[in-house]
């Protein structure tokens, strides 16, 4: 209790009260820190919850908290005004803080003249604006009424400073006075003013000679710091005075009767120090009253002479806390004196970036003390002083420590800069509304979308306006579809009032990229001035234009233009941004007269300043025609200079603008040279740096012919007008005409066809033909379209052919300018050629080449080869000059031409090649070649895939030119009315159904916002109704947002769901069906997916999963409509769908593990296993298993999916294996058959398995492995002699296993001679005794191996080709006659056989035998079916086999077997599957047993078991997943919580666990909440930090030093892990506590023999000593 004494003093005198009597109610009520009536226990448990986390020498700062962790509602302040706005007063609050009191909280007074003033609708004289009433740097006291939190984190304080509020702990009985508090004028009489001060039944009055010297006339509403004079009547009325010498001089005494209730911030005190900390001190005020001052409100002068008992003259009441009553003071000299004002921050301070601020103190749970350059202190929150939690390092901070700073604020109740570390505050271009500048173009980002405008974030606190005018350079209708909250902007500053915290912004991109001089006040504005300004009006005497500041001025009607304009409202818009001029200013009288003509009323000066590039541009105009010679070469385009011209003027020709076509563009691009002359190029326009020049044919006749509108003036709808594409957005296409003139085609007038993507159809430069659909003469848009049934001419023939001849004629231009390429220009399509084969490509074609094609690639597609030989005929079908490539055919019916006249007639003719703008189609009947253009006219850019030419498809044409021209070809347009051969298939069709229905008429376009019906839900897509006939669908892909993988977007919704959607496209067919578009559809051996409607991809059926069970079963784990994340590996060979994996890239290194499936079964050879890429490796018997079997191949079949180690990857062939300890090495299961890699692994006298080669006359051949085989004589084959070798063939087929002994090795010839005798092998002999064959002799054996020396020849093994290097050669096999058994060898042999069978038997009854196969353990099992052992014993036998299956089957087993009363066994047979399925199975299969377990178990232990498989398995996030689930399930059980610190400290994490005691002391009841701070204080001991476990120990037993247990669990660890003094510093405490005579005995004796054990003679007589002076004093106190 000492301990808790002192950390929480109670109120009063600090005297032991006497025995027997109890403290006054008033002491018990003015404590400060009085906590709630609650028990003992809970009182102790309280205290220990702030000891969890710090230590010992910590434990004051607790105290000591800032008030930022007090802050709450009702808490009474005293702050000080910071800025006045007029809805508003922002408030200082001590440490830093910042809260608000809105106009509603003044007083009741001012609320009910606002609500007046509403109700009535006019301005009231009486009613004062808020910086009227208010001064920054005034002190007030106010109250919180509430604390919110936005999404940031930040804390919004909301005061009131309404007398009623602050004031209402007062009541009339306890007014004195010389007692100081707040009032508001609540009304001005003629004496004086009445003063409400929020007392309910007192009336205050002020009279006029008390104010007169502070205020001229108190205005109604205003607060006031009031001291009173005289009470009346026994409260019910009050005089006070607001003198400020009467006021300064006030201090608060006892005598005003103030207590914890009514205790106001702002009242000056005398105080006596009772306690000095780090942190702060702690005060005695008004005799009985405890408060507390922070660090932050020290006197900094005085901050290091303060101690004890010492009486401090004055000391200000800074808050009041509502519940704990807990007071806060402040010592800083300015308020010290009532009515005082602290000092202010001067501006330029503010924002200031200090290079060098030393660290005065550092307080690590709050901030640090800075000094900076000017003596001044600043204070850095924790958060400031780094830019995370975990870069911060508080070794930094040490005192004398200099960092770089910058100041953010500065609070005026500390009288503190606040300053900030973080590099992103230091370097912020904006820190408050002071910085940022009129004119400045900032980056924003868009907060929200109001009908007024856009508000926008440009840095933290600083907020700005986009009004709707200013969204863009043209009014915007529906601004939400062009902006989302989230985008980042660039804005340009129109205005910009720090003051009122005002930030007015423009979008508009002419604004922001105008580099003209920013007009920002009259004084600025001098005439001749130049510069940007936008329309704010225009009427009938003009235009007012804006700018910068509200600056503005007038444009008269005169000064419009150079022409008159009689409607000049009708011309200019509200919001257009224009050039203008000043003609004159009067700054005094904000007057400015403007004029839009800047060149006719420019001065001399100007003219003298005009360049002399100026004056060149002016000599041209547009549409003359000039020639140009070539300067340099860009990837854009050609900078030229045009010729005859003195001045050598420079212009521009973009590559897209030297021909009306996009192919012929780059190839005039690419044979261009710098030097080469370009005839006929026109003028086109001046923009930026060049003049721009165009050579499009199209445009240059349509400015010939005068087909073109100089102005906006002259557009009329319904002309049809040539341009270029400018720009091609999501929406439509930007097209410019010659002159300047810009229009708009909307993606809906852009196609005849369904537009899905704009950039599908356009590119920009491209040369177009446009009709003009309507004008907006007021915005000056044109609405274009591009549509080929609108624009053309109808006559498609004769605009196709004039293509046609267009495209030939500029490459008739392009072979006369370019000779460089000779071999090129020589080769025509038609012209034969001799070709040589180079290569054959994958698809099918062909590579040649000859003597007159050098540096060129000569192509012939599959469909175009034919003919046979080395030396090959051609016929040149099309050369490609840009990428130099000649494509040929060899097709008999091309070469055998039969050239004879044609008729313009119609023909059909066979599709031979496919270029960008026309096809080489072939005459059946003549062979000769023909030229048919694709697009009918300039606008026909996109058509669907069936509507694409193919290679050998038959259509129908007109010849136009009879005769071959200069390019080898006839010129021909496709034929009207006649379908082609080839007919798409119905699902790539979107055409045919428009032309067979109706369409369905709507008003919707793409972006429209609309609400519907879901109809129908299929897994890739919704069908949703719009109203009866309108009917919409939206792709899986486009459900959510974020589509978490492996869940099926569309099952969020549900038929007859209402939903709100956006068009992003559409069809004008009602029966457009989507049913067959499947998103997953198993096809084969790949999974089909759908990225979005109109992207495709396939996953190939190895690269679905590295899970064998997943490629299984794909059906299972992949449904259709399921979201995948998949990885794209390429395209497919028609390049219309992505190949896709969803296992990433597979490398097939070597030593690395795949997947495959199994093609090919090869009898006694091995597996032919696909992998994944399409590779395929070889398996070989010896590489099926760690264990050779009878019938190795059996398990495979083809199709079925495997794991596989690539053993190696050389020269495209791939070695794969099977066996398990390659594929999971972990496991440390016996190999039965080991691999023989090499003659290296083959030793003497060692027995080895293999299978049977091949039976030759030399021997068998006996396969070790791949690549090694040995071979046996035939008398080592058998003990029997066999005459007919087909015998042999009979019993050793190819592929038989057997076991065999190796005889010698020779290692230097690489021969292995083995034996398959049984006396060798110990296995029976491979041929049966039952035949009765005759044995070999000792002689014949001896005699046959003599022959076998004398015969073996080299020569014969060398050229032989059946039998390789590594075998023995052996002779012809001799004829022996062999003796017949006799009858007593007979007998013998018999006997032997019994005494064999005798040891089986024998060795199966032995008790200590372990159980070597299957059978062993079923019949222990049989004799022990409750035995857990015996069962976990089989299992691991399986294991070792790795029979993983067979493993789980005993499990299974096992559980049915044994009894239902042995639940400990059974629990024993439940953890080992846990422990299996967490080896060898999946997390699915893991948990189906985890969940079975739990059922039929205790829950706890299951999970306390699983929990310690993950540990020991190291899967550590698992684990921590499973003990959150349990804190959840058994939060009541304490060793759940001690078992999770145990495991939290093995992964040193110290820190969680010091939160998790926190959270098992909240959780458990109390009576278990020592034993567990003990049993955490000893893991800590063990694995954690024993300083930390030193504290819990300390703590617990200051608040429980009675219990022993306890004591002893400290010395028992102590013993072990602290030093001899700390021993000794406990048991001295202990001995000297006041315990049972019993206890002290136990304690006495251990101390006795720690001292005999570690200490000398003379501490083992202290503690005699020691408990002699206990007895002793036991004894006397017995006697009194």
């Amino acid at each position: 209790m000492a301990s808790m004494e002192e950390n929480f003093p109670r109120g009063g005198i600090q005297k032991k009260p006497a025995e027997g009597k109890t403290p006054k109610p008033k002491s018990e009520r003015d404590n400060l820190f009085d906590l709630p009536n609650t028990s003992v226990i809970q009182y102790k448990t309280y205290l220990l919850i702030p000891l969890l986390s710090v230590t010992c020498q910590d434990t004051h700062s607790v105290l000591f908290f800032l008030l930022s962790q007090a802050l709450c509602e009702g808490m009474l302040l005293l702050g000080c005004i910071k800025e006045v706005s007029d809805y508003e007063l922002a408030i200082s609050l001590p440490n830093g803080l910042s809260g608000f009191v809105p106009v509603t909280q003044i007083s009741d007074a001012y609320s009910n003249l606002l609500s007046k003033q509403v109700a009535q609708g006019e301005v009231l004289e009486e009613l004062n604006s808020l910086p009227d009433l208010f001064s920054p740097g005034t002190l007030v006291r106010c109250i919180v009424t509430s604390i919110e939190k936005s999404d940031d984190g930040r804390r919004s304080i909301k005061l009131s400073i309404d007398p009623k509020q602050v004031n209402k702990g007062l009541n009339s009985t306890a007014l004195a006075a010389g007692m100081l508090l707040s009032g508001s004028v609540l009304s001005v009489e003629d004496h004086g003013y009445l003063i409400d001060i929020g007392v309910p039944g007192t009336h205050a009055f002020l009279p006029h000679q008390k104010a007169k010297n502070y205020i001229k006339a108190a205005k109604k509403g205003q607060n006031l710091n009031c001291l009173i004079v005289e009470v009346k009547s026994e409260g019910r009325v009050v005089c006070l005075s607001i003198d400020r010498s009467e006021v300064a001089a006030s201090i608060a005494t006892e005598r005003h009767n103030w207590a914890l209730s009514n205790l106001l911030p702002g009242l000056v005190v005398k105080a006596r120090v009772q306690k000095v900390a780090p942190l702060g001190m702690k005060l005695t005020f008004l005799s009985y009253f405890t408060g507390i001052v922070d660090f932050m409100h020290m006197d900094p002068e005085k901050s290091m002479s303060y101690s004890p008992d010492q009486v401090v003259r004055r000391a200000c009441v800074l808050s009041v806390h509502p519940t704990s009553r807990a007071v806060r003071l402040t010592l800083l000299p300015p308020f010290l004196h009532a009515g005082g004002a602290p000092r202010q921050l001067p501006g330029q301070r503010m924002g200031a970036v200090l290079e060098e601020a030393t660290v005065k103190a550092f307080y690590k749970q709050f901030g640090a003390i800075f000094e900076l350059d000017d003596g001044t202190l600043a204070f850095a929150r924790v958060s400031h002083l780094s830019k995370t939690r975990k870069s911060f390092k508080p070794g930094a901070f040490k005192e004398g420590c200099k960092h770089k700073c910058r100041i953010i604020d500065y609070s005026l109740m500390d009288e503190m800069c606040i300053v900030s570390l973080k590099n992103q505050i230091i370097e912020a271009r904006f820190l408050q509304y002071q910085d940022i500048h009129t004119g400045d173009v900032v980056q924003g980002k868009v907060l929200s979308l109001k009908p007024i405008g856009m508000q926008v974030k440009v840095a933290d606190g600083i907020r700005g306006l986009v009004p709707s005018l200013h969204l863009s350079d043209v009014i915007l209708k529906q601004p939400e579809k062009k902006f989302n909250i989230g985008d980042e902007l660039k804005c340009r500053v129109l205005e910009c009032n720090p003051g009122g915290k005002k930030l007015i912004l423009t979008l508009k991109k002419s604004l922001i990229q105008s580099k003209l001089p920013v007009l920002t006040n009259y004084e600025d504005a001098k005439p001749g001035l130049i510069t940007h300004g936008f329309v704010v009006c225009a009427r009938e005497f003009g235009c007012i234009v804006k700018f910068y500041n509200d600056v503005k001025g007038l444009v008269p009607k005169n000064e419009l233009g150079s022409e008159p304009i009689s409607c000049p409202d009708k011309v200019f818009y509200e919001g257009q941004v224009l050039k203008v001029m000043v003609l004159k200013c009067e700054p005094q009288q904000e007057r400015l007269l403007l004029s839009f003509r800047l060149s006719s009323t420019s001065g001399p000066e100007d003219k003298q300043k005009c360049t002399p590039k100026e004056k060149k541009e002016m000599k041209y105009h547009i549409g003359e025609i000039v020639d140009v010679k070539i300067l340099k070469k860009k990837d854009n385009g050609l900078e030229v200079s045009i010729l005859e011209d003195e001045d050598n003027v420079v212009a521009w020709i973009p590559i897209l603008h030297l021909s009306d076509f996009v192919a012929t563009s780059k190839l005039l691009w690419h044979c261009l040279q710098e030097g080469d002359v370009l005839p006929r190029v026109m003028y086109l326009s001046d923009k930026g740096e060049h003049i721009i020049l165009s050579r499009k044919s199209a445009v240059i006749s349509a400015v010939q012919e005068e087909q073109v509108v100089r102005s906006f003036s002259e557009i009329q709808p319904g002309m049809l007008l040539t341009g270029y594409v400018r720009n091609v957005m999501p929406f439509g296409v930007f097209v410019e005409f010659p002159f300047g003139v810009t229009g708009l085609a909307p993606k809906v007038s852009m196609s005849d066809k369904f537009v899905t993507d704009t950039k599908d159809h356009f590119v920009v430069g491209q040369t177009v033909i446009a009709k003009v659909m309507s004008i907006d003469e007021e915005k000056q848009r044109v609405l274009l379209n591009l549509k080929v049934s609108e624009c053309s001419s109808g006559d498609s023939a004769a605009e196709s052919f004039g293509l046609l001849n267009q495209y030939f004629k500029e490459l008739k231009e392009i072979r006369d300018l370019v000779r460089r390429e000779s071999s090129i220009c020589e080769l025509v399509p038609g012209k034969r050629v001799h070709l040589v084969v180079q290569d054959v490509r994958e698809d099918g074609s062909a590579l040649f080449s000859g003597s007159s094609f050098t540096g060129l690639t000569v192509t012939a597609t599959r469909y175009h080869l034919g003919g046979e030989g080395y030396l090959l005929k051609a016929l040149v079908l099309h050369v490609d000059a840009l990428t130099s490539e000649v494509f040929v055919s060899l097709r008999e019916e091309l070469l055998k031409q039969r050239p004879q006249r044609v008729k313009n007639s119609q023909h059909s003719v066979v599709v031979q090649h496919i270029t960008e703008h026309f096809a080489i189609a072939s005459l059946p009947e003549t062979g000769q070649l023909a030229a048919v253009p694709i697009a009918c006219h300039l606008n026909d850019t996109f058509r669907f895939d069936s509507e694409k030419l193919r290679v050998g498809q038959t259509i129908f044409a007109t010849l136009k030119a009879v005769k071959e021209n200069k390019h080898g070809v006839l010129l021909a347009v496709q034929g009207p009315a006649k379908k082609n051969v080839f007919v798409r298939v119905r699902n790539e069709s979107e055409t045919a159904l428009e032309e067979m229905l109706p369409a369905v008429k709507h008003s919707l376009s793409p972006g429209d916002v609309v609400t519907g019906t879901v109809k129908s839900v299929k897994p890739t897509h919704v069908t949703v109704a719009i109203d009866d006939k309108l009917t919409g669908s939206i792709h899986a892909s486009r459900i959510l947002d974020e589509v978490p993988i492996g869940s099926f977007p569309t099952s969020t919704l549900k038929a007859g769901q209402k939903v709100t959607a956006r068009v992003i496209g559409g069809r004008d067919v009602n029966t457009h069906r989507w049913e067959n578009m499947d998103m997953y559809n198993m096809l084969k051996h790949w999974l089909e997916v759908e990225v979005a409607p109109d992207i495709r991809g396939r996953v190939p059926h190895l690269l679905l999963s590295l899970n064998t069970k997943v490629l299984k079963h794909p059906e299972k784990s992949f449904r259709s409509g399921q979201a995948i994340s998949a990885t794209v590996t390429g395209t497919d060979a028609t390049e219309t769908s992505l190949c896709l994996s969803l296992t990433g890239i597979q490398s097939l290194e070597q030593d690395t593990i795949s997947v495959g499936m199994v093609t090919k079964v090869t009898p006694h050879v091995g597996l032919t296993i696909a992998l994944p890429g399409g590779k395929a490796g070889k398996v070989s018997l010896f590489h099926l298993n760690d264990t050779y079997t009878e019938n190795p191949l059996g398990n495979f079949k083809v199709g079925k999916i495997v794991r596989c180690y690539i053993l190696s990857n050389e020269n495209g062939k791939i070695q794969l294996s099977l066996r398990q300890s390659r594929l999971n090495p972990k496991i440390t299961s016996k190999v039965e058959d080991i691999e023989i890699t090499s003659i290296k692994d083959v030793k003497k006298g060692q027995l080895v398995r293999g299978y049977v080669k091949s039976i030759t006359p030399s021997g068998v051949f006996f396969g070790l492995s791949t690549s090694l085989l040995g071979r046996i004589l035939f008398q080592n084959v058998s003990p029997y002699f066999v005459q007919k070798h087909s015998l042999y063939e009979k019993y050793l087929p190819e592929g038989k296993l057997l076991t065999a002994k190796v005889l010698r090795v020779n290692r230097k010839e690489k021969r292995i001679e083995l034996s398959l005798l049984p006396e060798d092998t110990g296995m029976p002999s491979v041929l049966p005794e039952s035949l009765g064959l005759p044995q070999y002799g000792a002689e014949e054996e001896k005699r046959e191996a003599d022959d076998e020396k004398k015969r073996e020849d080299p020569k014969i093994c060398k050229g032989s080709l059946d039998i390789p290097k590594s075998c023995f050669l052996s002779p012809p096999v001799l004829l022996f006659q062999l003796k017949k058994r006799t009858k007593k060898e007979k007998e013998l042999e018999k006997q032997k056989k019994e005494k064999e069978l005798c040891k089986v038997e024998a060795a199966l009854m032995d008790p200590s035998r372990q159980p070597q196969s299957a059978d062993d353990f079923d019949r222990l099992v049989l004799g022990s079916p409750n035995s857990s052992i015996l069962w976990l014993q089989y299992m691991a036998f399986h294991l070792q086999a790795t029979e993983i299956e067979k493993a789980r089957a005993v499990a299974e087993r096992a559980l049915k077997t044994i009894s239902f009363r042995e639940e400990q066994e059974k629990l024993n047979v439940w953890v080992a599957l846990l422990n299996l399925e967490n080896m060898y199975g999946t997390e699915e299969t893991l948990m189906k047993v985890f969940e079975r377990a739990v059922q039929y178990n205790e829950p706890l232990k299951v999970f306390q078991h699983l929990c310690d498989i993950y540990a020991s398995s190291e899967k550590y996030k698992q684990a921590e997943e499973l003990y959150h689930t349990m804190l959840k399930r058994f939060r009541q059980e304490k060793s759940v919580w001690l078992k999770y610190a145990s495991f939290l400290l093995k992964q040193g994490q110290a820190e969680a666990t010091h939160r998790l005691l926190e959270r098992a002391l909240k959780a458990l009841p109390t009576k278990e909440h020592v034993d567990v701070i003990s049993r955490f204080a000893q893991l800590e001991f063990h694995s954690g930090d024993t300083e930390h476990a030193k504290a819990l120990f300390e703590s617990t037993l200051s608040s429980y030093p009675k219990r022993t247990d306890i004591w002893s669990i400290y010395m028992d660890i102590m013993i072990k892990h602290g030093t001899q003094k700390e021993v000794r510093d406990i048991f001295e405490r202990v001995i000297h506590l006041s315990l049972a005579p019993k206890k002290m005995k136990f304690f006495f004796k251990r101390y006795l023999d720690y001292e005999k054990k570690f200490g000398t003679a003379e501490s083992v007589l202290a503690v005699k000593r020691a408990a002699l002076e206990y007895v002793e004093t036991k004894s006397s106190l017995a006697d009194t």
